[in-house]
């Protein structure tokens, strides 16, 4: 695939799965422009990638302004991957409403919020492409995920809609379902698993790239399960 020419912004850009989609669209020639919730950049910071710390995605303010600074320094914008997120196990009995409302803020608020402040400069440009990151977890949850489960289905709803909002404008907007990622911090939670099982994050941003490639174009609204052998 050749990303050269495109200028793309990674919300997350900081975990683990956000630094794997920056190496591997970098490596086919797009520019990136990182955003993160924390300050600091991450220590392998793409050739030529712009970096904004600080940002906090659930604030529409916020997301204007730095998707404003990203097109005034980089020229223009062609696609949004919504990475931010975050996950918290918790059953329902003893649970608290705050983690709904966290995991709702954390997911599915910061993907409307970047996909609202993004979305005129997608236009302006005749074209584009959103990719967000849902959660198989959405389509079947288990004990301890409702919360998380509930604000990764929003998302796919999220990505369906706009899909069909926009799919006589130019842009498309898909979703990637993955299931466990073999990332330090699983590992660290689930020491007994199988870990070749897991989806690699270089392997789900795989599926990204072909997503915000020109060879994506007849692909929108799609939910596409990248699961490894889960």
């Amino acid at each position: 695939m050749n990303l050269s020419g495109k200028v793309l912004v990674i919300t997350g850009s900081n975990g683990a799965l956000g630094q794997a989609v920056a190496a591997t669209l970098s490596g086919y020639g797009a520019r990136l422009a990182l955003l993160d919730h924390a300050q600091t950049p991450p220590t392998a910071l793409p050739a030529g990638a712009l970096h904004y710390g600080g940002i906090d995605l659930t604030q529409p303010d916020a997301a204007r302004s730095v998707m404003e600074r990203v097109v005034k320094e980089a020229g223009r914008l062609d696609g949004l991957i919504n990475v931010a997120g975050g996950f918290h196990w918790e059953k329902l009995t003893g649970g608290t409403l705050d983690s709904w409302d966290s995991m709702y803020r954390i997911n599915l608020r910061t993907a409307v919020v970047s996909c609202q402040a993004a979305l005129p400069y997608l236009l302006q440009g005749g074209g584009g492409r959103i990719v967000n990151v849902g959660a198989m977890g959405a389509v079947k949850a288990s004990t301890g995920m409702g919360a998380y489960a509930a604000s990764k289905a929003g998302v796919a709803k999220l990505t369906e809609a706009l899909a069909d909002e926009l799919k006589d404008r130019g842009i498309t907007v898909n979703a990637i379902l993955p299931s466990i990622l073999d990332t330090p911090k699983n590992r660290a939670d689930m020491p007994q698993a199988d870990f070749t099982r897991w989806v690699a994050p270089v392997e789900a941003a795989e599926v990204i790239a072909f997503l915000v490639s020109n060879e994506a174009r007849a692909v929108t609204g799609a939910l596409i399960p990248v699961v490894g052998r889960v």
